[in-house]
């Protein structure tokens, strides 16, 4: 099979349209047509069929679309390791981030790159934890930062940091926050949260899980900055990271309570693929990564984020 091929299959199958894959990689469509064409003639198998609004993949499809998935990663991967015997690391880096995340640590961490691999590009993808978990698994990005990410045989975490998380409310809301409050009080409050499974969602849940308490939820919003807005408003309370509440980057401030007995704090984590073998450009942005100081980009200088975590890895 050609790799060529291969890769004009794989865009095409993933934007479900010629048209569209033709335009993305700057080729005729005509030309895009007859190499899938080929490709199917060589496996002997139907691998789209078309429908009124573009393209579907077959079964057979489907399961090519897997294969090539891992054979333009794996090429990619050969032409980056011959490319690492240079001095300076060369080729691509793609890196996934929770939003929140992204905000704090894409600046600083693009310009230490710039200056550290002036030679090589870098690639920061965006979602929630779960789905860049799913990312990296998939080959479909070296390196991520996650929070409180289930165990995987497949994965090594590295613990970057520690956060305690916060009762949220309107300042002069209808019900007062005190200074502090227990697990076991959580129920009285009305409260927002992301839906599962959400990291911030799994981790309070299984909290008070233990503790026996049960959560009035009056709402579930995934994306943390409308949560924030929602809780301004006055109408319910959220159980957030203080650093989503408190720091350079909030624009909504909120009365926070301290959340005891137990505390409650979240994890976030460099992790990267147990038996991938990684380039010297992701080694690289790894040591970029721990060497950022995370507290005060996520807290400001005078702030604390609980406790922060050694640089161990950690197999769970």
């Amino acid at each position: 099979m050609d790799l060529k091929q291969i890769e004009y299959f794989m865009h095409v199958a993933e934007r479900r349209s010629f048209s569209r894959a033709a335009e993305l990689l700057d080729v005729a469509q005509p030309t895009l047509s007859r190499q899938v064409g080929l490709l199917e003639q060589e496996l002997g198998q139907h691998l789209l069929y078309r429908n009124g609004r573009g393209v579907e993949p077959t079964e057979a499809g489907l399961r090519l679309l897997e294969h090539a998935r891992a054979l333009l990663t794996l090429a990619t991967r050969a032409k980056e390791d011959l490319q690492d015997l240079r001095d300076t690391p060369t080729g691509k880096v793609a890196i996934g981030l929770p939003p929140r995340v992204a905000r704090c640590v894409t600046p600083p961490l693009v310009q230490a790159f710039r200056r550290a691999c002036p030679e090589a590009s870098i690639t920061v993808a965006e979602g929630l934890s779960t789905q860049v978990r799913e990312w990296l698994l998939a080959g479909r990005i070296d390196l991520a930062l996650l929070y409180d990410p289930p165990v995987s045989p497949q994965l090594t975490y590295e613990l970057l940091l520690r956060e305690d998380l916060v009762l949220a409310a309107a300042p002069g809301g209808r019900l007062p926050l005190p200074a502090a409050v227990k697990v076991a009080q959580l129920g009285s409050y009305p409260l927002i949260l992301p839906s599962l499974p959400n990291a911030i969602r799994t981790l309070v849940e299984s909290v008070c899980r233990r503790q026996g308490a049960r959560l009035t939820v009056a709402a579930e919003v995934d994306a943390v900055q409308t949560i924030v807005e929602l809780v301004a408003q006055g109408d319910a309370y959220a159980i957030l990271p203080r650093s989503a509440v408190q720091g350079p980057a909030v624009t909504h401030p909120l009365a926070l309570c301290r959340i005891e007995a137990p505390v409650i704090r979240n994890r976030l984590v460099l992790a990267t693929p147990r038996h991938r073998p990684a380039t010297r450009l992701a080694d690289a942005t790894a040591q970029l990564l721990r060497g950022l100081d995370f507290e005060r980009l996520f807290l400001g200088g005078g702030a604390k984020a609980g406790v922060r975590g050694k640089r161990v890895k950690m197999r769970d």
